[in-house]
């Protein structure tokens, strides 16, 4: 497939959107992460976080961040983030090396214990899969990738109806993306249908 508008082909020949072709650290992202399946508690639990975190800064940010997060947060085990207190939000607060805001810091101990309630029901990762739709997007262009959908605001309703925080629609459109219940990768990138879960 000729490469479309939006996709570059970089020195290894791979094309690419443009966001992932330049920074070593996206592209590696994107060659090995980004759109994935993640259908473990854990990692859907981690990739909520750091949406929630990233709300209003770029991704890059956020993935720089991503090992001092993981050292803050407890590697985001869920049972171990559930028992932070007043002295762990102050602590979290102190730490230069994450995204300093109380609110966001708040919403991920709260949904720890939220992710911790839903063991009770089907768990967190079989509510978020839940909502995969019947179809995904086959974007050419950037601009013709979705931010929010039906689906993505069914999920974050329901998930705010059961404690979560910092989920809204677009934010967790993007965790779609992330975790792969949506594929968005461009047609021409060499990602398109990586993940086994959707055709080409």
């Amino acid at each position: 497939m000729t490469p479309g508008p939006n996709v570059v082909v970089g020195d290894d020949g791979l094309a690419r959107p443009a966001w992932a072709a330049a920074d070593p650290l996206l592209r590696d992202y994107y060659d090995t992460e980004w759109g994935m399946p993640v259908t473990d508690e854990h990692g859907v639990y981690e990739r909520i976080s750091l949406e929630g975190f990233q709300a209003g800064l770029s991704w890059a940010t956020i993935l720089r961040k991503r090992p001092a997060f993981r050292a803050a947060f407890s590697d985001f085990v869920p049972d171990k983030v559930a028992a932070f207190g007043d002295a762990d939000v102050e602590r979290l607060m102190a730490d230069a090396g994450i995204v300093r805001n109380r609110k966001k810091i708040e919403a991920a101990i709260g949904n720890a214990r939220a992710t911790v309630a839903l063991r009770e029901e089907m768990g967190l990762a079989k509510l978020v899969w839940s909502f995969r739709p019947e179809d995904t997007p086959r974007p050419v262009r950037f601009d013709e990738i979705p931010t929010k959908s039906a689906e993505s605001i069914a999920l974050s309703k329901e998930l705010r109806r059961r404690g979560f925080a910092f989920v809204g629609p677009t934010t967790m459109y993007a965790l779609m993306e992330a975790i792969g219940i949506v594929d968005t990768h461009l047609l021409g990138s060499h990602r398109r249908g990586s993940s086994g879960i959707w055709a080409v």
